[in-house]
């Protein structure tokens, strides 16, 4: 089979190599990987990438052989998942305990789209609890998470401001009720819960907005840049601000994604899909990714070009009510 595997060049971070297909442990489903998403994130590790690295975390396409074990769906059923890694191949093994089966209104385009990005945004809602009526600062809002933190925290009832770097980034997210804005010293605070992933001079500026008593948590560092807090600053700022960091791992993660898939199939959940392309394209995407020129999810189709019909489905699941 065919799978995609690093090479260490940023110029061109993926190429395509024959290897055998993987053999699945006894509590792992074989999917035909039909389509996957690639994480901004991975871009990163794609820089340096340690031995053995094979990338790919987000994955829909069918089973074609159940796990031994009995647990799962079985052969034939339409899937999404999250392996440890190794999805963007054209075979995948798959612990069952990350799988959720896909009813027919959702198709293969969306569904790649909502592993990492919607399991982390439902996690990170969560870790921040209740938020109907409080308001809630969102940094780093335009790629995949933060889309679906926005719709998923504006139909919750909180009064969310996003931070994007350019307005035509965040257009989306005001399109979904959040009041964006392009730094965070823009942002009209106080606010009871802050959602932080840019890093840098941005944690600290972010940290000054929250009310006194409220939460700022810290989900990641999209600029790259280390964060320095200097104590005697902060003095003058908020008083008795919880800091708590965040990060979204931990299996199962099939109960997620089965949630984040009905929200889908009733409307309530819209991936933003940026770019849909043959795997092919798959280098040219990532670099385009690492370098936030694609808004929202890219999505690469395994075994050639996606049907008309499918394409016209995906475009109409970017805005709620379908395409306009």
């Amino acid at each position: 089979m065919r799978r995609l595997i690093p090479t260490g060049d940023p110029a061109s971070p993926v190429a395509f190599d024959e290897v055998p297909q993987p053999v699945p442990e006894p509590d792992e489903a074989l999917v035909k990987v039909e389509a996957f998403a690639p994480n901004r994130g991975e871009t990163f590790l794609l820089e340096h990438p340690r031995p053995g690295l094979l990338p790919g975390k987000d994955v829909a396409g069918l089973v074609v052989q159940a796990a031994a074990d009995g647990s799962g769906p079985a052969i034939g059923a339409r899937v999404v998942g999250h392996p440890p890694q190794g999805g963007w191949a054209e075979y995948a093994a798959v612990p069952t305990h990350s799988l959720a089966v896909l009813p027919d209104g959702v198709d293969r385009v969306r569904a790649a789209a909502l592993p990492l990005a919607g399991i982390t945004a439902l996690r990170l809602l969560r870790t921040a609890g209740s938020l109907v009526g409080r308001r809630v600062l969102l940094t780093g809002a335009s790629g995949g998470v933060g889309h679906f933190v926005t719709e998923l925290a504006v139909a919750g009832g909180a009064e969310l401001t996003a931070v994007t770097a350019t307005p035509e980034r965040g257009a989306r997210l005001a399109e979904l009720g959040a009041r964006v804005v392009h730094e965070v010293a823009a942002a009209r605070g106080p606010f009871d819960v802050v959602l932080e992933s840019i890093g840098g001079p941005d944690l600290h500026a972010a940290l000054l907005k929250v009310r006194p008593g409220g939460l700022l948590v810290w989900f990641g560092q999209a600029g790259r840049a280390p964060v320095t807090l200097d104590f005697f600053q902060l003095l003058g700022g908020p008083e008795r601000v919880t800091i708590q960091h965040f990060h979204y791992a931990g299996a199962p993660y099939g109960p997620d994604l089965t949630a984040l898939v009905s929200l889908v199939e009733q409307g309530r959940l819209h991936p933003e899909i940026g770019r849909t392309a043959p795997w092919e394209e798959t280098a040219d995407t990532l670099i385009d990714l690492r370098e936030r020129r694609i808004r929202g999810k890219a999505v690469l189709l395994v075994g050639g070009t996606r049907p008309a019909a499918e394409a016209r489905r995906s475009t109409a699941a970017r805005i709620p009510g379908g395409a306009r």
